[in-house]
């Protein structure tokens, strides 16, 4: 028996990033989406807590269990 087991987790990262002085909360929130998409951001996230949100799993039947 083959059997598919999902688990969903949420997980929340931590990064300390330098923003420059003078921006405004917009371009700031720029700055850090530009950051997160360039994959520059990606090395300074620490994960810090991981969630348990849900469990589930789905029986596959093979060919030959179908009867």
């Amino acid at each position: 028996m083959k059997v598919v087991v999902q688990v969903v987790e949420k997980i929340m990262s931590e990064a300390h990033i330098h923003i420059p002085d003078g921006l405004t909360e917009d371009a700031i929130k720029q700055h850090i989406v530009g950051l997160y998409n360039s994959g520059e951001m990606t090395l300074d996230l620490n994960i810090f807590q991981v969630d348990f949100e849900s469990i589930s799993a789905t029986i596959v039947q093979q060919p030959q269990e179908i009867a």
